[in-house]
């Protein structure tokens, strides 16, 4: 095996993961497996792409999640994570970043609704993936390079417990970004209750107060849109 075969298998198996998926179009940037590093080369590439294609939401790894329990985190899934956060701010949605792509290929910035970032376990908002399961299993099964037919237990073991904390079957968590909000929800409201609470070391922090109502704006119709609900569990 070669890095060069490597690569064409894994080409080969995204292809077929993403039309199991119904994923129509799938672009690949060429950067080599293990070297990715968030440098300005594929900040602009991956601005590109999203000043192209317009995307209401990006879905992408948190990239301060560096380890769990049981895993060390792959330095890939961290530079792609980290890109995104700068394709928010200020790579794709600004004019003076990349001023090229705007003067040269006449491809003017743009900046989504939400991001949406992968957590480990229930942390963030668990979007109900109960229906497309199977979906999901059938999809990760096709990339045969990197997992095996035992993998199927452990992904429906790790979605249960996640999807256990918002009473879902299965479930998926995402930490969500809202980058647009409807007027109203922007508009400040008389008397209401802090949000927030502030811990000793002066650090903001969230209330203990459990939320089941699914999260507004660009998060509840990406979440609608992909065929599941969702619900905030903190």
């Amino acid at each position: 095996m070669t890095r060069e075969k490597l690569r064409d298998i894994r080409y080969a198996e995204q292809r077929k993961a993403a039309k199991v998926l119904g994923v129509k179009h799938v672009v690949f940037l060429g950067y080599e497996d293990g070297y990715l590093y968030p440098t300005l080369e594929v900040r602009k590439d991956v601005a590109r792409q999203v000043r192209i294609h317009k995307p209401d939401v990006i879905i992408a790894m948190d990239p301060t999640v560096r380890l769990s329990d049981e895993y060390v985190n792959h330095p890939d899934h961290i530079a792609a994570g980290e890109v995104a956060l700068r394709t928010i701010n200020p790579d794709a949605s600004t004019r003076q970043m990349f001023p090229e792509l705007w003067r040269d290929e006449k491809l003017e910035p743009h900046k989504p609704k939400a991001l949406f970032l992968e957590t480990f376990g229930d942390k963030g908002t668990v979007v109900d993936i109960s229906d497309t399961m199977e979906t999901k299993i059938k999809a990760l099964l096709l990339h045969q390079s990197q997992l095996g037919p035992e993998a199927e237990g452990w992904v429906r073991d790790w979605n249960k417990r996640t999807g256990k904390s918002a009473g879902y079957k299965y479930g998926e968590a995402f930490r969500i970004i809202l980058l647009e909000r409807d007027a109203a929800e922007t508009k400040p409201r008389r008397r209401a209750r802090s949000a927030v609470a502030v811990s000793k070391d002066g650090a903001a922090a969230p209330r203990s107060v459990r939320r089941t109502t699914r999260p507004r704006a660009g998060g509840a119709r990406a979440a609608k849109r992909s065929g599941g609900r969702a619900r905030r569990s903190r």
